[in-house]
Formats: structure tokens, C-alpha cells, sequence
């Protein structure tokens, strides 16, 4: 079996949890308000601007002999730059102010997500972050056209206010491709076993981020 369906098979009880995170499965319906798409964009604003510092704190930790993923992380990046400024004008677009928006605190669970991957990255083992590169782009080919088309379709919006997840949901299949590519050729077990680590902890956090996200279609469940 090679490492990167490894990783899918180590991953998938963590992936099903995030799947099943109340405000994800409303939005895969449509069956989510504007005021909690927006709500999800602002908190997808903050943890998707740290993306680049993310990579380039990764480039930046890795060892000598692990030098050979430089190409990769700098190829990840020219794709990355600026993607929090599409989520900026999508949230203008649903009708949210984009500087309230860039302004606000994100969430205490968003913020967890970020320092646990910049711990990692630094005080454990920067190739870990592969495993969170794995969370987001697996979790967009799943989850960001369909999404999208749901939300848009039932909240009566343009599609100018969905360019960050139609985005992803096409530039992802080919980065998925690219990524398996990648961890295939890690052959460290420890670089493997940090990779699994951040996927099973990051698709836990994101389930956090998600469910933390103001939601009213929480009271018609709980009724």
C-alpha cells in the first residue's frame, strides 16, 4: 500500500467526524442562512491567511536532507497567495462588510487551529504540515462545489459571492493528484507518522471550527 493511501485509511474515522458536524451537513443542503455563511467565510478569512506563512514556516524548518521539498511547498504557495482576499470579496458579495470581516477576532477554536499546526511545524516536525495540506484540499474536492451550489441555489445569491469554494472545489482535484505524488516519495516513518498525526488533529480542530460557527438550524435539530 503506498503512504498516501495510508493515510486516507488512517484518517477516515476523523474525516467521518468532521463530515457529520451539524453545520456542514445543513450546508451541504443549503439549509444554512446568510448571516452563517458568513460566519464561516470570516472564520475561513483568518485560518486561510495564514496558509503562505504556513508553507514558508515549513520551508524555512526542514532539514538539509529534506531540502527536496522546497519545490513543492513553493509550487503550493504560488497557487495559495491571495485566496483569503477572494474570501474577503465573496463575504462582500453575500452582503458582509470585508473589513469587518479582516477586523474581527476569530474564533478561540479557528485560533487553535492555527497556533497547533504553527507548534507543530516548529517545535515537532515541519513535514507534518502535509497533513493538514491533506485536511483542506481533501475536504474541498468533497464538499466545496457541492456546498456552494446548495447555498447559492437556496440563499438567492450571486455566484460572485462563492469564488473561494467553486475555486477550490476545481484547483483541488489537481492539487490532491500532485499531493499524492508528493508523500509518496516520503519515505521517513517518521515524517509518515507526523503527516497522519496532523491529518487525524486538524480534521478534529476543523470540525471544531465548523461547529463553533453560529448556526440556527441547531435549535431545529435540538426540537
Amino acid at each position: 500500500m503506498s503512504f498516501y493511501n495510508t493515510l486516507v485509511k488512517e484518517t477516515e474515522a476523523a474525516r467521518n467526524g468532521l463530515y457529520t458536524v451539524l453545520q456542514l451537513t445543513d450546508g451541504m443542503q443549503g439549509d444554512i442562512s446568510r448571516e452563517t455563511y458568513i460566519a464561516y467565510l470570516t472564520e475561513a478569512y483568518h485560518h486561510v491567511s495564514h496558509t503562505v506563512p504556513f508553507l514558508m514556516t515549513m520551508g524555512s524548518k526542514l532539514p538539509q536532507s529534506k531540502k527536496w521539498l522546497h519545490k513543492a511547498i513553493i509550487e503550493y504557495q504560488e497557487e495559495e497567495v491571495g485566496h483569503e482576499e477572494w474570501i474577503l470579496n465573496d463575504i462582500e458579495a453575500a452582503g458582509g462588510s470585508k473589513e469587518a470581516a479582516r477586523n474581527a477576532t476569530p474564533n478561540l477554536e479557528t485560533q487553535v487551529l492555527i497556533a497547533y499546526n504553527y507548534d507543530y511545524i516548529t517545535r515537532k516536525n515541519p513535514v507534518g504540515f502535509l497533513g493538514m495540506v491533506y485536511m483542506l484540499e481533501s475536504t474541498s474536492t468533497q464538499i466545496a462545489n457541492k456546498g456552494a451550489d446548495a447555498v447559492k441555489d437556496k440563499l438567492g445569491l450571486s455566484k460572485k459571492a462563492f469564488s473561494y469554494l467553486y475555486s477550490h472545489g476545481e484547483l483541488d482535484i489537481s492539487h490532491m493528484k500532485f499531493f499524492e505524488e508528493t508523500v509518496n516519495k516520503i519515505t521517513d516513518p517518521e515524517d509518515q507518522a507526523a503527516i497522519i498525526e496532523v491529518a487525524q488533529n486538524t480534521f478534529r480542530l476543523f470540525a471544531n471550527v465548523l461547529r463553533a460557527i453560529p448556526h440556527k438550524g441547531e435549535m431545529k435539530h435540538a426540537a
